[in-house]
């Protein structure tokens, strides 16, 4: 069979086995039997016993559900709750004042959690009540928590980074650093709109009469030091080598379990629902990350992704132009997969086309991972979307009409970074 007809055969399978509501790393292995069975003479199931055992067993992926198991920890802790009352003080002073807390709770939330939905659920649960009591507009609270919920996917640690990492050889390390300085790029944006928004009309955000001054805001650290020192612990134990990934989730772990003890906020129950949490979003993670090697394995037997470079390389597309295409592909894929689909089925086909056009492998899991957050708040599958629906009464759809400011500005830093590599390079540099 020619290479377009394996491509469209594969295609169309994959298709009506995720249209059959078939589990992603399920129809991701039956897909890549099929291929096996069907197209070569490899024997699939020894080969996908192999993948089973080398994608597990490694300590990098071991990473994976003690950062899933902080920032289920922290989700259940009253750790979250300070959050506000220690934010509060140092935001109130901007146009739009205590709405830049869903931003800043966001970044902070999301440098211990590594998990856009429960970034977006901890903050929402806490600031939306408030600010809607407060008068604030709820358009532009809803948005600016949709979009700054997806920062957990962006600032390090983040599961995201880790399976990138995982199926695609790039130091794990490296990308938690690559995403610190897009974070913060993206965090400011949302606070620049924010502000420029209520300083065009103030009626956005209601005059408070609380008033705070450097005493408030010194007094009000301690609320914000168990968050603080635990980012500190895990990406400083990375950062300065002390502590490979793994090792710094054990840690991240560790003091997530001692402060949530030191708030009151942890008993066997709450300890079990943790347990019970991580294990089952991990397993999910792990279904669908061995699902994709083996996915791949497949896809490089029938030699797609060779002949698929070569194609589109014949084409003498500029660099920039194929960056286009996959903008638009992953936009197109963000309305229908959830993020860590997008990363396990595009990568072993788009991978080899970033890194024949130059492009480094480091700066393109950014990219990546930032075309995941447009993901979350796009309808009709933008997890961030249906997290917010759980917490307020409006529908999806208004939802992503409040969220679409965000839409763009993340698009812009997606301009940014492509335009200016070094956003993305310059920390990385370092290690």
């Amino acid at each position: 069979m020619s290479f377009l007809g394996m491509s469209l055969t594969v295609f169309l399978v994959l298709v009506a086995l995720l249209a059959g509501s078939v589990w992603v790393g399920m129809s991701l292995i039956i897909v890549a039997i099929f291929s096996f069975e069907y197209f070569t003479s490899s024997p699939s199931l020894t080969i996908l016993t192999n993948i089973l055992w080398n994608s597990t067993h490694s300590s990098t992926m071991f990473a994976l559900p003690l950062f899933v198991f902080m920032g289920e920890i922290l989700f259940r802790s009253k750790i979250s709750e300070n959050l506000f009352k220690g934010l509060s003080p140092w935001v109130n002073f901007l146009p739009g004042g205590l709405i830049h807390i869903n931003i800043v709770a966001s970044a902070l939330f999301a440098a211990v959690s590594g998990s856009s939905a429960a970034t977006t659920a901890t903050v929402g649960k806490i600031t939306l009540p408030e600010l809607f009591k407060r008068g604030f507009d709820r358009k532009l609270v809803i948005g600016s928590l949709a979009g700054a919920g997806t920062l957990g996917f962006l600032i390090p640690p983040s599961m995201m980074m880790l399976v990138y990492g995982i199926v695609s050889g790039v130091s794990i390390g490296k990308l938690f650093i690559a995403g610190i300085l897009p974070g913060i790029l993206l965090a400011s944006l949302l606070i620049v709109y924010n502000m420029i928004r209520c300083i065009i009309d103030p009626s956005l955000s209601p005059k408070t009469d609380d008033k705070y001054t450097w005493d408030d805001r010194l007094k009000s650290i301690p609320q914000l030091a168990p968050v603080v020192t635990l980012i500190v612990m895990v990406l400083g134990s990375i950062y300065t080598g002390f502590a490979t990934p793994t090792e710094a989730a054990a840690v991240g772990v560790l003091g997530a379990l001692i402060f949530a003890f030191m708030t009151n906020s942890m008993d066997l129950n709450i300890f079990m629902e943790a347990m019970m949490g991580s294990i089952k979003t991990s397993t999910m993670i792990m279904l669908i990350v061995c699902g994709a090697t083996y996915f791949s394995v497949a896809i490089g037997y029938l030699g797609i992704p060779a002949q698929l470079t070569a194609m589109i390389g014949g084409l003498g597309l500029s660099k920039y132009v194929l960056i286009f295409i996959l903008s638009i592909m992953y936009l197109f894929l963000g309305c229908l997969l959830d993020g860590f689909s997008m990363i396990v089925m595009s990568l072993p086909l788009a991978l080899p086309l970033i890194l024949a056009a130059g492009f480094d492998p480091l700066w393109f899991g950014i990219y990546l991972i930032i075309m995941i957050e447009l993901a979350q708040i796009t309808p009709p599958v933008g997890f961030n979307l249906f997290v917010i629906n759980g917490l307020v009464e409006d529908d999806i759809f208004t939802i992503a009409k409040s969220a679409l400011p965000a839409f763009f500005i993340i698009l812009l830093v997606v301009v940014l970074i492509t335009a200016f590599p070094q956003i993305v390079l310059f920390l990385p540099g370092f290690m």
